[in-house]
């Protein structure tokens, strides 16, 4: 089971699960995933989602 706190970009079901959770595209979350790594609630406040 995958920790809920980081995205892992290299697999599929968490890309779908989190550009669905957050409304985003695929590009969009590799953008913040690149920008502020890969803590779920970095990507968040980067999104201005939090």
């Amino acid at each position: 089971m995958q920790d809920r706190s980081k995205i892992y970009m290299h697999e599929p079901d968490q890309v779908q699960y989190w550009t669905r959770h957050l409304n985003i595209s695929n590009e969009q979350l590799q953008k913040a995933v690149d920008r502020v790594g890969n803590a779920a609630a970095a990507v968040k406040k980067e999104l201005g989602l939090t």
